[in-house]
């Protein structure tokens, strides 16, 4: 019945109607719907999957449920905390949905429209590769960033990051970090990618009487550093793990000022746990990830001057439940597309991403985050190595004759 209803609702837009050339668009009402009807056309030997495209993001975005649940109910947890009120959790909740829902509607709107545009133009059908990046890319921007550069951003991304490449499949930069890393060197301020995030909203908020919820009526912008910064200030901790702004367990949960999903470790090892089990993500690219990371700041423990920032002397594990290092390596680190297909291969791109990280954290004063950095400039010379493992590999073949 429903198949016969969507073929109905298509009718105007099939071949040779007069809305031919739209089809593509309203075309993905039944892509979404029902599985897809598509099959190989040679008749070569083929390997059996039940995991489809659509599956496959079905299963990302379930993977990244407990990062989004968690970066709703902080960013209400924040704000109403600073604000110096005593939330429960569904006042954090519907707090939290107030910042997250306007800036996931407009990437999603912004974002589809520009995939529904070059659908159109190349005439082929709209994937569900795009419903992952939209909700990815509200999770790594502050809560409070204005929905207009939002738009800008997304559609930068998925401009530039995806559809000069080709489309799915081809591009070989993640569109979300693509977006957000245009949003951070074109708007720094908003961003607040040097010292502080900003944990409420940045303009005077009235909200209606609500007694069942408790709610404040009015809310002022507040900012706060982050866990990052506040290691680079030498506030992170006082004297040999002594009470400082955060602590390791604060920042592991995740109770802390940041992008709305990139604060709590704990629910990205959950997702990268679900990623897993579900045969979506990459053990070896995330496992690679923690080791170059621990290699690197241990290094800089060694050899750390006297005068050396928190961000070099404090123990290398600290890495590991700051800024956005637990995210990126679970959901941005392990994107099939622009991450290495060989198995040697994500080992090695895992190993070098937290390197990067850590020399970016520990070298560059005024930008003391680099997850993101790093992933994008791997994501540059994923081909390069997978094209040398197999070279490799021919190579050792060949000699056994």
């Amino acid at each position: 019945m429903i198949e016969k209803l969507i073929d109905l609702a298509l009718t105007p837009f099939k071949k040779g109607q007069p809305l031919e050339r739209l089809y593509p668009a309203v075309q993905a009402i039944e892509t979404i719907i029902l599985t897809p009807k598509d099959v190989t056309s040679s008749n070569g030997p083929h390997i059996k999957d039940a995991i489809d495209l659509k599956r496959f993001m079905i299963m990302v975005i379930v993977g990244i449920l407990p990062c989004a649940l968690f970066g709703i109910y902080n960013t209400g947890y924040q704000t109403l905390v600073t604000a110096g009120d005593t939330p429960n959790i569904a006042m954090c909740f519907i707090h939290g949905l107030t910042r997250f829902l306007p800036l996931y509607i407009v990437t999603l709107a912004a974002g589809g429209t520009v995939e529904m545009i070059f659908a159109v133009i190349r005439k082929h059908e709209i994937n569900e590769g795009f419903l992952v990046s939209s909700m990815l890319f509200p999770l790594i921007l502050p809560p409070t960033l204005p929905l207009w550069m939002a738009a800008v951003g997304i559609i930068f991304g998925v401009l530039f990051g995806k559809e000069v490449f080709g489309g799915t499949g081809m591009n070989i930069f993640n569109p979300a970090l693509t977006g957000r890393c245009f949003l951070f060197f074109a708007y720094p301020a908003h961003m607040s990618g040097d010292t502080s995030v900003w944990i409420a909203p940045k303009h005077f908020v009235t909200y209606p009487p609500s007694q069942w919820l408790d709610l404040p009526q009015q809310i002022d912008a507040v900012s706060a550093a982050t866990p990052l910064a506040s290691a680079y200030q030498g506030t992170l901790f006082i004297k040999d793990g002594a009470a400082g702004d955060y602590s390791f367990m604060q920042m592991f949960l995740g109770n802390v000022p940041g992008s709305i999903g990139e604060t709590s470790t704990l629910c990205a090892v959950i997702g990268a746990i679900l990623l897993i089990s579900f045969g979506i993500g990459s053990y070896k690219t995330m496992v690679g990830t923690v080791l170059g990371c621990l290699a690197t700041g241990y290094l800089f423990n060694i050899f750390a001057p006297e005068n050396a920032t928190q961000l070099i002397t404090m123990p290398p594990y600290y890495h590991l439940v700051m800024g956005g290092f637990a995210f990126g390596a679970v959901y941005m680190a392990t994107d099939p597309v622009s991450s290495p297909a060989t198995g040697a291969g994500k080992w090695i791109y895992g190993v070098l991403i937290g390197v990067i990280v850590v020399l970016i954290r520990n070298i560059n004063p005024a930008y003391p985050e680099g997850m993101m950095l790093a992933i994008l400039f791997m994501n540059l010379f994923a081909p390069l190595i997978d094209h040398y493992i197999m070279e490799s590999r021919i190579k050792r073949r060949l000699a056994r004759g």
